[in-house]
């Protein structure tokens, strides 16, 4: 698999140059400065002939968190793939190894957001007894094994809180643990997996250490 990835597009960016960048881009939407309110027809043209991403970002369906917008990137500059609760399933798995294989994309970023509602449907079933529907139950099993150290008496808000920043950090540790990014690592490879939280008041996206 590996061997086809020399013939594809590779972003001319490193992992932490890429990191740099979002910071900056997400500066730039706080301050009311960004860059790509519209795209010219020439960039969509050059776009068709193939795509460079610099980052890529596993985030939630949230229709308030648009990556694009809170990094201030234009086409073609983020391999985005979203799913409700920024969970890791297979279909989700096998999108960010494309994109690390066959575009030589060399961050990602596992972008959650406060008030997440996956999260906390996650945390009404395993505390609180809550239902949901089948499909929603299975997205939540996702959820589940992140809450296992969550502190069952702290409150709502609170709990809310610890949970999105441990659902982020369970994501993070489960790719970076991945047999394919242990590989590339020990490979020499320039690939960096971090977490983030968006402030949904604000727009400002806090990285994880």
């Amino acid at each position: 698999m590996d061997t086809h990835a020399k013939h594809q597009p590779k972003t001319k960016y490193t992992s932490g140059q890429a990191l740099a960048r979002l910071k900056e881009g997400n500066a730039r939407f706080l301050n009311g400065e960004a860059r790509f309110p519209t795209v010219q027809k020439e960039v969509l043209a050059e776009l068709a002939r193939g795509q460079e991403p610099f980052a890529m970002v596993l985030g939630c369906s949230d229709s308030r968190v648009p990556p694009e917008l809170l990094f201030d990137a234009s086409f073609g500059q983020l391999f985005v793939v979203r799913v409700a609760g920024n969970v890791l399933g297979p279909a989700t798995a096998g999108s960010i190894q494309y994109a690390s294989v066959y575009l030589g994309t060399p961050l990602l970023v596992v972008l959650g957001h406060d008030g997440c509602g996956a999260v906390e449907a996650a945390i009404n079933e395993k505390f609180h007894g809550a239902t949901h529907h089948s499909r929603v139950g299975y997205l939540l099993e996702e959820i589940f094994p992140a809450l296992d150290g969550l502190d069952p008496n702290l409150d709502h808000d609170a709990q809310l809180e610890a949970g999105v920043d441990a659902n982020i950090r369970e994501t993070v540790r489960r790719l970076r643990e991945s047999p394919e990014m242990q590989a590339r690592m020990a490979a020499g490879d320039d690939r960096k997996v971090v977490g983030a939280v968006c402030e949904l008041a604000t727009g400002r996206v806090r990285f994880l250490d």
